[in-house]
């Protein structure tokens, strides 16, 4: 049956009345306790009330799924992919197929906005964050053009942290050990000053562990080892328990383990298991972060409230990373960049019986500095070593105004209208690079300037105080419309329209000549979704479900070519379909079901990279079909205290790394098969047992020990004798025990 015949059968199910328990459930906004309530409207809502497509999961919920990290989402929400080519470190997140594709320069901005606390994130250096004192995370699939807005033509993942409730003490500590020598510790108390008024919450999480990927080269270092620290502290005032809400907060972090393992030249690869590498020089991957937020919110009336939101952010990214996977120097690419961001958003929230609107505007700079060597082995000939430095300031500026209203039509029919109005502002400065003689460990000798420099590398002499400078500029219109109808059971249907933006670009990537260093297109999408979601059998099976149409334009990806030369280019027209599922079942007190399913076809309707055409191929990450499955059981109480057993298996079909798929470029050294993932399936568990205020769990990722792919990069056709390969972690397991107060 096709999506189109289904959804029609799907509405009238919801609407029916032949199920008793639909007659007699409350309307959806008037919650049950362990309902979860998100904001991605700007308005407190039940889940089920909100015509989009979201998965929203508590810090409770998280802790039992085992999701650690950002990159572990995309364990269990319906299509989305989380890939890397520097293993948690800048993590590329796939959503409905928009994503930046093979794109891997740190000043791209992600198309999947990243928000904590309502702060969008903008390097992407820093979203691979660790969870930790979670309320609970919300991602909202598909283009947010109005109310988060900025570059989220994929969809938005909002993190929102615990924050204090100001009425008495609280807090946890944990500790656990796992393998590969892994201790894990984190931990917060929350205190009260004065009832209602002033109340203070620290959090802290520590994770250090040994590498996962064996390095058989003597004396070498081990890949993908683990290291992080991050803290978070929070105020929140308010005077007299009265109208004005004053939260301020402030963070901080660091990760510095060893290289993501990358498999290199088939020659070095014999004899290796999977999870080993044999790389004579394996680097650290080094993140800093750390900033402030200070959100005030003050009760105008009972209907309206006005909300600021101020923020400062900085980090930091160094990678040391080999590129070659071999025991001799053909690729090594150490690069540092420094980021800095700040935002404004001011906002009114109106809330009467007929209307529901929100209104604002938005402030949003960022920049970016970048050093990058790109050390070549024989560079200048056989024997001869060399290579490009290269260095950038970008600056990036964002305006913004939006409104969105609800207005109930009917009783249970609501209009939903929003517009966005954006225009940014970008700025490529003091950009220069050259071509360098020189080992990988020596003094490197200046050749020639390659950047400003629009002929071959070599052909313009070296000019030491030569620089680059390129102004970009866009503005656009996005928005959101939709109808959404609410059945006397509490069940709803909806069908929207929204158009998301994703602002130009500079190629980042551009070393070796200024002739590709532009200011690219933005992207533009245009969704069509239709949606149900609702509570059925007492209450006891909630159910989401969702089907989407894309028109995708001028996608930002990188073409490499022979040289080493990379160019970003827009990929003109994509067409990206499917449909979700999402599903939970409480079948008793003791026992209850979760899952999704979703199905993805996502496809280049035009693009020509290197005079290949690609029409028709896949984009990169994304599978068709991505599945998730669990439960959760307690089957007896032991010394007091329930045994909990929670299973749960993850299916992603084929995938591919490249927009060539496993076509070869004509006349070019490709092997594109090998930029690819099979499908697989990985098995996780979690046991836990709980007694009073103390849970000791064991838990087990990647049970079954599945061999898998993360990322994959063309580099024949850059000239070099191999593909960029990055494998997936092994199993890992281990226990933890959790005391509250």
């Amino acid at each position: 049956m096709t999506i189109q015949k289904m959804i029609p059968t799907i509405f009238i199910a919801l609407g029916s009345a032949s199920i008793p328990a639909l007659a007699q459930a409350q309307a959806i906004d008037k919650v049950d306790p362990g309902e979860i309530i998100v904001t991605a409207q700007r308005r407190s809502q039940s889940i089920q009330s909100v015509p989009l497509a979201i998965t929203a999961l508590s810090g409770e919920q998280l802790v039992s799924k085992g999701v650690t990290n950002s990159a572990d989402l995309g364990r269990i929400v319906p299509n989305l992919q989380v890939s890397s080519p520097f293993g948690d470190t800048q993590p590329n997140f796939s959503m409905r197929g928009v994503s930046v594709a093979n794109e891997y320069n740190s000043n791209q901005v992600s198309p999947v906005g990243v928000y904590v606390d309502d702060v969008g994130l903008v390097s992407r250096a820093s979203q691979g964050i660790g969870l930790y004192d979670l309320e609970r995370v919300e991602v909202l699939r598909g283009p947010q053009g109005t109310l988060f807005g900025r570059n989220t033509t994929g969809g938005a993942i909002h993190f929102l942290t615990a924050t204090p409730s100001l009425s008495g003490t609280r807090g946890y500590a944990e500790a656990g050990y796992g393998n590969y020598d892994t201790y894990k510790a984190q931990g917060a108390i929350e205190t009260t000053m004065v009832e209602d008024q002033l109340g203070f919450r620290a959090a802290i999480n520590y994770e250090k562990g040994d590498a996962r990927f064996h390095n058989v080269f003597p004396g070498a270092r081990d890949a993908g080892s683990i290291n992080n620290l991050q803290y978070r502290a929070t105020l929140r005032i308010r005077p007299g328990a009265g109208p004005l809400d004053i939260v301020i907060k402030a963070y901080g972090g660091r990760s510095k383990g060893t290289q993501q393992a990358v498999y290199g030249p088939a020659a070095f690869r014999a004899g290796l298991g999977f999870f080993e590498i044999n790389e004579n020089r394996i680097g650290d991957n080094r993140v800093t972060a750390y900033g402030a937020s200070a959100k005030v919110a003050y009760e105008l009336s009972p209907q309206v409230t006005l909300t600021s939101i101020t923020a400062y952010g900085k980090s930091s990214l160094t990678t040391m990373a080999s590129a070659d996977g071999a025991p001799i120097d053909i690729l090594y690419l150490p690069r540092s960049a420094s980021f800095h961001q700040f935002s404004e958003e001011a906002r009114f929230n109106y809330d009467s019986t007929r209307v529901k609107a929100v209104a604002g505007l938005f402030y949003g700079w960022d920049s970016t500095s970048t050093g990058s060597f790109y050390h070549i082995a024989s560079a200048l000939g056989p024997g001869v070593d060399g290579g490009f430095f290269q260095r950038f300031d970008q600056v990036r500026r964002t305006y913004a105004g939006f409104a969105q209203a609800d207005v109930n039509l009917t009783e249970k029919l609501v209009a939903t209208v929003g517009l966005r109005y954006t225009f940014d502002r970008a700025a490529y400065r003091d950009g220069y690079a050259f071509l360098f003689l020189g080992g990988f460990d020596g003094p490197q000798v200046p050749l020639a300037t390659t950047v400003p420099c629009t002929t071959a590398p070599g052909t313009c002499p070296y000019d030491p105080n030569a620089r680059y400078n390129i102004n970009g500029r866009n503005k656009a219109l996005t928005g959101r419309t939709a109808l959404t109808y609410t059945f006397d059971s509490g069940a709803l249907v909806y069908a929207s329209y929204n158009r998301g933006y994703r602002s130009g670009a500079f190629n980042g990537g551009g070393y070796t000549s200024s002739s590709g260093i532009t200011y690219i297109d933005p992207e533009y999408v245009n969704a069509y979704e239709v949606g149900a979601k609702g509570r059925f059998l007492d209450r006891r099976l909630t159910l989401a479900l969702a089907g989407f149409f894309y028109s995708y334009r001028n996608q930002q990806l990188q073409d490499t070519r022979p040289g080493p030369v990379s160019f970003l280019l827009n990929a003109p027209r994509s067409q990206n379909y499917g449909a979700e599922a999402e599903a939970t079942f409480r079948a008793s007190p003791k026992f209850s079901i979760n899952g999704s399913l979703g199905y993805l076809h996502a496809t280049y309707k035009e693009l020509r990279l290197a005079g290949n055409d690609l029409s028709g191929n896949d984009l990169p990450f994304a599978p068709r079909w991505t599945a998730h499955a669990g439960f959760d059981w307690s089957p007896f109480d032991l010394a007091g205290g329930p045994m909990t057993l929670s299973p749960s298996v993850d299916y992603t079909s084929r995938q591919w790394f490249s927009p060539y798929n496993g076509v070869n470029g004509v006349g070019s050294a490709q092997v594109n098969s090998e930029l690819q993932q099979p499908g697989f399936a990985k098995v996780n568990v979690n046991l836990s047992w709980t007694r009073g205020n103390v849970t000791v769990k064991g838990w087990a990722q990647n049970l079954l020990q599945r061999k898998t792919l993360l990322y994959g990069l063309d580099l024949r056709q850059a000239g070099f004798p191999y593909n960029y390969i990055a494998p997936g972690a092994p199993r890992t397991y281990g226990g933890t025990v959790r005391v509250a107060f």
